[in-house]
């Protein structure tokens, strides 16, 4: 009878009228096999076998149940449940960076308007500057330009206060919204306030360049107050009510402060906020959820084109 080995396995008996016959590792040729694979019953040495909950396994078992590169994808995705606000913070953070290498201007960090702001910020002004280019038929017409304006302007800031304030608010907003939304509809209620903001810009404001995540995060602010208004929650009696109001407050009390961009999002995201926020059962068919967030945001743009005469 052979004697189990230090590590508790009962080392392999050798076949009937095996004699001396010694098994060696399915790997190594050179090398005894002590035991064999729990799983696939191959004979390994020591180096080829992995402790597993129950017995040993061998390499090629130990590759086998390794996950594969989708299934590690969708596992490490589980394991982040505000994936959308971490990357729109640091895609913010990304271009607030990048404004401040390529204009290598110090009144970037205070809040100065720089050459990049002039390009992507947003006015009723710039967006409607009308724009010389040749027809195939060789006329020259004009047409208003720079449609990027809507989407560009939403993330870029005036100076460190500016872009603090606002990826706070983001950062504070989105995990209340998006493991409950999940990551698509949380996007685009972001969108769809971002765009109702720019469209306020161009209905109330006048002037100077507009910039600012403002408009989504007043969006989202607003979405969470009239879910909770929707869920019989009194939204002014907790901590989002109270900042939905002082914000509103500081927007109409300190001068230079987009009124539109502020109004315009709040409104977008009201919107969204009343149908995909509703409880369950006073939600309308699933496709209103999705559609409700497009319908704003493809509104907006709408909106503004017919604004500037585009349409």
């Amino acid at each position: 009878m052979n004697a189990p080995g230090p590590d508790g396995f009962q080392p392999l008996p050798l076949p009937p009228g095996a004699g001396t016959t010694t098994i060696t590792c399915y790997r190594h040729s050179d090398r005894v096999a002590g035991r064999r694979c729990t799983r696939c019953g191959k004979a390994a040495c020591d180096s080829c076998l992995t402790q597993a909950t129950v017995g040993s396994h061998c390499a090629d078992c130990v590759k086998a149940a390794r996950p594969d590169a989708r299934t590690k994808a969708r596992f490490w995705s589980a394991r982040q449940p505000v994936l959308v606000t971490m990357s729109l913070i640091a895609i913010n953070i990304a271009v607030f960076v990048l404004v401040l290498l390529v204009t290598r201007e110090s009144s970037a960090l205070t809040g100065g308007v720089t050459d990049m702001h002039l390009r992507l910020g947003l006015s009723k002004d710039v967006l409607v500057q009308p724009v010389a280019w040749q027809s195939d038929d060789g006329v020259f017409v004009t047409r208003p330009d720079g449609w990027y304006r809507l989407i560009t302007s939403g993330f870029l800031h005036f100076g460190v206060i500016h872009i603090a304030f606002n990826m706070y608010f983001l950062y504070v907003l989105g995990p209340m919204l998006e493991p409950g939304l999940g990551r698509v509809k949380f996007l685009l209620l972001y969108f769809a306030s971002l765009l109702g903001g720019s469209l306020g810009v161009i209905l109330l404001d006048s002037g100077g360049i507009t910039a600012g995540a403002s408009g989504a995060v007043f969006g989202l602010l607003a979405a969470a107050t009239v879910g909770m208004w929707r869920r019989g929650i009194n939204p002014f009696s907790t901590s989002i009510g109270g900042a939905l109001i002082i914000n509103l407050f500081i927007t109409f009390a300190i001068p230079g402060i987009s009124i539109g961009g502020h109004l315009g999002g709040a409104v977008a995201g009201a919107i969204c906020g009343a149908v995909i926020l509703a409880p369950s059962h006073r939600r309308g068919s699933a496709w209103v959820l999705w559609a409700t967030p497009l319908a704003v945001g493809l509104g907006s743009v709408v909106a503004v084109m017919m604004i500037v005469g585009a349409v």
